[in-house]
């Protein structure tokens, strides 16, 4: 008998790529912001964040968080990289928190991007450092879209991730001095309270359900035809009835590729292939 033919896979091409790469887990890079409760301390919100670290690496096994947290004197803006996994329990610990009673430590977190299968990772450990920029008299986002402004600020952050990798970072950190050796690299305040109430943007809570829906509704026998309906401008459910115009953003809602916008709103699908 003649020896069977072996024949690659781009499964097997793919790990054989990541061995090389030698990444246990496929990376992804995601970028949020949130607001802080009055007369926070910096320290108050870096031991926040070390604790729900190490509260997810004693039970779940993903790659070890990496990315800077740039703390404002109101309001956050991080950059978390991770394997999907851990990046999911971050999420559902931040919907969490914003539940807290009294009042939340962290509320208002918006998700501006989530960069999927990024090739390697832009820093090479978890940073977090307070920055002091002053208020602006000229605030750009009354003359430009949500889109705009976060796609300026993606722009600015890739900068400050390639900066921060040419320094020589020690283990206490970067210090609080990136507002006065890289101020231009830095997103102005009035900006980052500006994407927390940015409606367009998802909250975690609204990130999990989206990621969590079904790629496909059940189609059970007797059930009527989602695209006739669509067509019709009904749903499934005889009582629920969705405006004219909204089709084609409700099919957007069922994808499991989590983006940043929501779907009824301006939509920024491009943005989660950015990658560096």
């Amino acid at each position: 008998m003649a020896n069977p033919v072996s024949r690659n896979t781009l499964l097997s091409a793919l790990e054989e790529i990541r061995r090389h790469q030698m990444k246990k887990f496929l990376l992804h890079r995601l970028f949020c912001v949130a607001m802080l409760p009055e007369n926070t301390q910096s320290g108050e919100v870096i031991a926040f964040h070390e604790h729900l670290f190490q509260r997810i690496a004693k039970f779940h096994l993903g790659e070890p968080v990496s990315g800077v947290l740039l703390i404002y004197p109101s309001c956050i803006l991080h950059i978390l990289e991770s394997s999907s996994g851990t990046l999911y329990h971050i999420l559902k610990e931040l919907a969490a928190t914003e539940n807290q009673e009294p009042e939340p430590f962290l509320r208002d977190v918006k998700i501006l991007v989530m960069s999927h299968n990024i090739p390697t990772k832009l820093f090479s450990q978890w940073y977090a450092t307070a920055v002091d920029v002053p208020e602006t008299l000229e605030d750009v986002t009354q003359t430009q879209t949500t889109e705009e402004v976060i796609t300026e600020c993606l722009t600015l952050i890739l900068k400050l991730g390639v900066y921060l990798a040419t320094l020589k970072v020690g283990s206490k950190g970067l210090g609080d001095c990136l507002h006065s050796v890289v101020p231009e690299l830095l997103i102005p305040l009035e900006t980052i309270k500006y994407l927390c109430k940015a409606e367009e943007c998802m909250r975690p809570q609204e990130f999990l359900d989206m990621y969590s829906n079904p790629l496909q509704p059940i189609m059970d026998s007797g059930t009527r035809s989602p695209f006739l309906l669509e067509k019709r401008g009904q749903s499934a459910c005889p009582e629920q009835t969705f405006p004219p115009g909204k089709q084609k953003q409700i099919r957007v809602a069922h994808s499991r590729s989590p983006v940043c916008m929501k779907p009824s709103r301006t939509s920024c699908l491009g943005f989660h292939h950015w990658a560096l």
